[in-house]
């Protein structure tokens, strides 16, 4: 288990890691691009931004504005936040430009879109689909996969035309929405295969963070396959609200540094949690596919797995494989964002992939990044 401390293999330079991220995003077979459409001509020069600081941001708009902020988006290429503003909420435009964003006026407001999301919920919950909203485009975007077909196709067609045109859109998918369950570093129960996310620690305790759907299915788990257990599950949640489970090293003297593995020998530090921010480049790492990046799609996703309905799921056109459950989700600068849920495809036709957001999974378990 290569995030508990090997010292062979740790890394001391900061440097070494990020550069070999940076390789990454150059080398990378199935590397995205951004594709986040230019913000209006008549926006102000924006102020400089991080994709850290553009999700701060976005929250605090949203916070104050309410739903006059129907969303925001990092556009990377020009290094922007583009903020979503429904009706004629001038104040809200105002702090928008103030706080370093560019607004641009959209028709549907968060209300709008809260409640065709919620209609979705009561009308086409079916297993294989999933869906978020995409402020890009100020819709809500709704996944199928190739086991919706008949009559789970026609309800789900008929619910999004209910909605209105212009509320949501479908997009299919080639693949089969399922939790990547077979298996950061690899970790082993009784023949399955999941993958460590993050170390942290919770009452002085050395523990990691991994996929709710592996920590509802087996008590304890080994960092070899067919070894002893060396961790036991102490919180899981699945399906529900997320997908995130927290478990305790059994040695309470586990050295479990806070970092990435890489692949290669080398470690990405990791140096707090944040939220995701629409259109942020994000790389993750897991035991089946390694290394892979591209760009967040959506927030607060929900996703109709086979075992059940998951809530507040982060979206992207990142890859991943079974056995990559409970990977980490992270920044080229070291931010711990995700833990790998499950989505459709694979490493070499793509597909979209589901995270659980670090921060909440943070949050409800009551740890800490190690």
């Amino acid at each position: 288990m290569k995030h508990k401390h090997l010292p062979k293999r740790k890394i001391a330079l900061v440097a070494a890691g990020v550069a070999a991220v940076a390789a990454a995003a150059v080398l990378l077979p199935n590397a995205n691009a951004s594709q986040s459409p230019a913000p209006p001509a008549d926006a102000a020069p924006p102020q400089a931004l991080t994709a850290r600081s553009a999700a701060d941001v976005a929250s605090r708009l949203s916070s104050e504005f309410g739903s006059s902020i129907a969303g925001a988006y990092w556009d990377p290429a020009a290094g922007r936040l583009v903020v979503n503003v429904a009706g004629n909420d001038t104040e809200a435009v105002r702090q928008a430009r103030q706080a370093g964003a560019v607004p641009r006026q959209v028709r549907n407001t968060t209300d709008e879109l809260t409640g065709a999301a919620g209609t979705l919920k009561q009308n086409a919950t079916i297993p294989g689909t999933a869906w978020a909203v995409d402020p890009r485009t100020n819709q809500i975007l709704v996944t199928a996969d190739r086991t919706v077909t008949g009559e789970k196709w026609d309800t789900l067609q008929a619910t999004v035309r209910s909605l209105g045109g212009g509320m949501a859109r479908i997009e299919r998918s080639a693949g089969r929405i399922t939790p990547f369950v077979a298996g950061g570093d690899a970790i082993f129960a009784d023949g399955a295969r999941c993958s460590l996310g993050f170390n942290v620690v919770k009452d002085g305790a050395p523990a990691f963070l991994t996929a709710g759907h592996c920590g509802v299915a087996f008590p304890t788990w080994s960092d070899t396959q067919g070894g002893a257990p060396v961790a036991t599950v102490t919180d899981a949640t699945f399906p529900g609200n997320g997908d995130f489970a927290l478990v305790t090293y059994d040695d309470p003297n586990a050295d479990a540094p806070s970092e990435v593995d890489l692949g290669n020998g080398q470690a990405l530090p990791i140096n707090g949690a944040a939220d995701a921010a629409v259109g942020q480049e994000v790389f993750r790492t897991g035991s089946t596919t390694g290394l892979h990046n591209g760009t967040v799609l959506g927030l607060d996703a929900t996703v109709n797995y086979p075992e059940g309905t998951v809530t507040g799921l982060i979206q992207t056109d990142v890859c991943a494989e079974p056995g990559d459950s409970g990977g980490s989700l992270f920044t080229r600068d070291g931010s711990a964002i995700g833990l790998t849920s499950g989505g459709s495809g694979d490493c070499e036709a793509g597909g979209e992939t589901f995270f659980q957001p670090v921060t909440t999974a943070l949050a409800a378990v009551g740890a800490e990044l190690g």
